[in-house]
């Protein structure tokens, strides 16, 4: 970096430094900022501790029942909440949007419910005052407003010229006007950066996430930073590359980014809730019914079962067959729901595969999800709540399942058969274990830096062309 950069960016400085407007904006942001980073704090420590004390007041509910039918506490069922990831504060990502408590009972597979989108004003869908909503859609627009004039109005200004002739190159005088309008992106990341850094220390992240997370902001607003210099460099009227500046952020930050998913969607039509469950009670119709005494299926499980155990009828077994019957209907329906929820995982995964390959065209959509993934946030992260949560749903049933069959007698049960209350006890309560973005998304994330180093290393190239031209013109 030579000296003639470093005093062209100085004065790039000062001249910001005397503009109310760029003080006042860049202030304006850097306030946004902390009282969003601020805010999504408390938020997330509000939310954490209002599910963690549902979950704990859920349990204690379900430890507490009295002596009962396993198979009516099977139906009771238990709600599990999905605790927020350390770095969620940051970057919400699609959490809004898909719900974060799941319902558990048997022969059922729920979906999870009270996604705040559904309980909040339609502004939610423009995004929520987070850090990353700030840094991905607000502060391009300030680089913008502070950076459109770097070089056309050395153009307007008659300057250009004048600095051309006393030596100055055009690639000094790009260089300083990118290492000033750096440094001034630099200032409003830095309190984000902070606070990630600081998350990372005392919620016990990995160091790793939270530093590929400001490395991704870094590239991105230094990609603006440098697309802001770029068509101010090649337009030759300030006014002009406002407007096509505006224009792209426009097209890139909000038109592209909300109008993908709709794409996405229409390319993969899902069926609606309704025509799943039609489908769904089809497919058990044809695997069996085990609440259909003359069922074919459990027909010929009957007869198996007493093969199994040598006796002629069911009241000869040594175990209850009515719970037999429950476990085995029970495997049936959960292995019909997962091969229904794989599928819609899988067209989700499409969907976002489709709106991940236009990170080429849009740098926000590259930095969004990668900043949802490395947050926790991202959809990968919700399918694996959800798959854990049927795991569990599925063991905490059969475990229900396997008291009514060895406690419950099968001669004679009485008309209301309970167990001692004291074997809910022996039911394992749900964790959820936050997956490793670095793990299971390891090479999506490099793929996307890819993308990132791509935009910079194609933009300092225009850069370079630009500054030729910028020379010729001058001369």
């Amino acid at each position: 970096m030579t000296g003639a950069t470093l005093r062209i960016a100085r004065e790039e400085w000062r001249a910001l430094a005397r503009s109310r407007v760029a003080l006042i904006a860049g202030a304006l942001l850097l306030v946004l900022i902390v009282t969003a980073t601020f805010i999504s704090m408390q938020k997330q420590q509000a939310i954490d501790e209002a599910r963690a004390r549902y979950q704990s007041e859920q349990i204690d509910e379900f430890y507490s029942q009295p002596d009962r039918h396993p198979h009516r506490m099977v139906h009771y069922g238990q709600y599990v909440f999905r605790p927020l990831a350390p770095l969620a504060f940051f970057d919400f990502g699609v959490d809004p949007y898909t719900g974060n408590m799941v319902f558990l009972e048997g022969h059922r597979q729920n979906s999870a419910n009270f996604a705040e989108a559904r309980q909040s004003s339609l502004m939610l869908r423009f995004g929520q005052l987070t850090p990353a909503f700030v840094l991905q859609t607000l502060a391009p627009l300030l680089i913008i407003f502070l950076a459109f004039r770097a070089l056309a109005g050395e153009r307007e200004r008659g300057t250009l010229r004048l600095m051309l002739a006393q030596g100055i190159s055009a690639r000094q005088l790009i260089s300083g006007k990118l290492l000033a309008h750096t440094g001034v992106a630099g200032a409003v990341l830095l309190p984000a950066l902070v606070a990630l850094g600081v998350m990372a220390a005392t919620a016990g992240t990995s160091s790793a996430q939270a530093g590929l997370m400001m490395l991704a902001y870094i590239a991105y607003l230094l990609v603006w930073t440098m697309i802001a210099l770029l068509v101010s460099t090649l337009l030759p009227r300030g006014r002009d590359a406002l407007l096509a500046l505006i224009g792209l952020w426009m097209v890139t930050v909000v038109l592209l980014p909300r109008g993908l998913p709709e794409v996405a969607a229409a390319s993969e039509t899902a069926p609606t809730r309704i025509e799943t469950d039609v489908a769904i009670g089809r497919d058990l119709k044809a695997i069996g019914d085990s609440h259909d005494p003359e069922d074919p299926y459990f027909n010929e499980f009957r007869e198996a079962t007493l093969a199994r155990y040598g006796v002629t009828d069911v009241l000869d077994l040594p175990v209850q067959y009515a719970g037999l019957v429950t476990m085995e209907g029970e495997r049936l329906t959960s292995g019909l729901f997962d091969r229904y929820a794989d599928v819609a995982a899988a067209r989700e995964d499409r969907q976002n595969d489709l709106v991940r390959a236009f990170g080429v065209a849009s740098p926000l959509i590259a930095v969004r999800q990668l900043s949802m993934t490395l947050a926790g946030t991202d959809l990968d992260s919700h399918q694996d709540f959800l798959a854990q949560v049927e795991r569990y749903r599925y063991r905490f049933v059969q475990e229900l399942n396997l008291m009514q069959v060895e406690q419950i007698p099968s001669r004679d049960p009485g008309d209301d058969p309970r167990i001692d209350a004291a074997n809910w006890l022996d039911v394992p309560g749900f964790s959820y274990v936050s997956p490793d973005p670095l793990a299971y998304a390891g090479g999506r994330i490099a793929a996307t830096f890819v993308i990132l180093l791509l935009w910079l290393g194609g933009l300092a190239l225009l850069l370079v062309l630009a500054g030729r031209r910028l020379a010729r013109i001058a001369r």
